[in-house]
């Protein structure tokens, strides 16, 4: 599986914030669009290919940003807050889809992502025509902080950091933003599941068997409280990035649930 796309990154301002994104085909197309949002030490870069091949093999064009903070966007310049993925999913996300034009939306986010992803559907206010939800998160399990932690001490420890630096303008500072307010004792209570019963679009969810942030309980917790349908896959031998440890098969399960989505179009 290989694809020699290369993204042609643009800017625009939202909620006065300049943000980094790309197409991955033109964007008159017909149908729904994509929106990738990433994980919480994520950017549109680290997605790698795969927005592109989603693209071929649904022939639907993607989104692909940089939140604040991430990527080539704007530079944290303050601590986040609790209410961060609130914020990303009340006013920053609507401010791109209204600046975008971006009426009919399917969600693809990963971990923050598709917390973020939630929130935006569960809030009622925006049409979503469907979720794609890869390893999020609706409460803070002890694994969660468990696997923050060890990245904490991998990051003082190793050559994380530079790892970091190469995806992002300031890469201690996106690891800080991120790492910190996780490992916050307010942040235990952190939980967004008032959202899920909002959620009414068809909704798959994506985890991996081995992921070091999450269980099993995010899936049953949107399973249960959803009002759209929910379907489900665990994938073996994987952990917290699925569309990376398991491209392949992840790409064509979620293929085939964007296409439950549009056969009627």
């Amino acid at each position: 599986m290989t694809s020699t796309f290369i993204p042609d990154m643009q800017y625009l301002d939202a909620v006065g914030r300049r943000l980094e994104y790309y197409w991955t085909a033109g964007h008159d197309r017909d149908g729904p669009t994509l929106v990738f949002l990433h994980e919480g030490l994520g950017s549109a870069g680290l997605w790698r290919d795969f927005p592109a091949l989603m693209t071929e093999a649904t022939d639907l064009t993607a989104l692909v940003y940089s939140r604040y903070g991430y990527g080539g966007s704007d530079v944290l310049e303050a601590s986040r807050g609790i209410d961060y993925m609130h914020a990303e999913a009340l006013e920053v996300l609507p401010a791109i889809r209204d600046a975008l034009d971006l009426d009919d939306t399917i969600l693809v986010g990963h971990s923050d992502g598709g917390s973020i992803a939630a929130i935006h559907a569960g809030a009622g206010q925006w049409p979503v025509r469907g979720l794609i939800l890869e390893a999020p998160h609706f409460f803070v399990e002890d694994e969660s902080i468990s696997g923050i932690e060890d990245a904490k001490i991998a990051y003082e420890s190793t050559d994380l950091p530079t790892r970091i630096a190469c995806r992002h303008t300031d890469g201690d500072k996106t690891f800080r933003g991120w790492n910190d307010i996780w490992l916050s004792p307010v942040f235990r209570d952190w939980n967004i599941e008032e959202y899920l019963p909002g959620i009414t679009c068809p909704t798959l969810v994506i985890q991996g068997v081995n992921d070091e942030y999450g269980t099993e309980a995010q899936l049953a917790a949107i399973g249960q409280q959803s009002s759209g349908s929910v379907d489900t896959v665990m994938v073996p031998e994987c952990g917290h990035a699925p569309h990376h440890d398991a491209a392949e098969g992840v790409l064509d399960v979620m293929s085939d649930f964007v296409a439950t989505l549009t056969s009627s179009d």
